[in-house]
């Protein structure tokens, strides 16, 4: 990260970035199933997600390198980044905006299989709340994570 990287609003011309840096997670990523093709993908995020989240990207140097989408409920639906910019720091940065704008809960759900993830959010004080079978489109077992301003607070 460095001067020239900023956490912004997206954009609806940024949909397209999104919908890549999600497709390309999917395809990297073994276990998980690939439920919708590229293009679906791309049409969700641009007609869906845009539409109803509040979708905040992390811009380096004029391109879109990550991006999280949150619900009017305070749940982070999505937060990827892309593979140049994975473990870079820009999750934190994301989560940190996120953590601004509900600054009292934000719930995410991430897949069981997803031990990278399920590190990263407990690294960010988020505590497992309940776990499923694999109740979603994807049939793979998640966690249901939850944020809490008091989990931030020294004990």
């Amino acid at each position: 990260m460095t001067s020239r990287d900023i956490i912004r609003d997206a954009h609806i011309s940024d949909m397209p970035a999104c919908a890549a840096i999600l497709n390309g997670w999917i395809d990297d990523t073994s276990w998980m199933p690939r439920v919708h093709d590229h293009e679906n993908v791309e049409r969700y995020y641009r007609d869906v997600v845009f539409q109803e989240r509040q979708v905040k990207v992390a811009d380096l140097d004029g391109r879109v390198c990550a991006f999280l989408a949150l619900s009017g409920d305070a749940c982070i639906t999505a937060l990827y980044a892309d593979r140049d910019h994975r473990r870079a720091g820009f999750g934190k940065k994301l989560i940190d905006t996120a953590k601004a704008i509900f600054p009292e809960r934000l719930d995410l759900w991430t897949f069981v299989e997803n031990r990278g993830a399920q590190q990263f959010y407990r690294r960010e004080m988020f505590t497992e709340v309940r776990r499923t079978d694999g109740d979603n489109e994807e049939s793979l077992p998640d966690i249901l994570f939850r944020w809490t301003y008091s989990s931030e607070l020294p004990s």
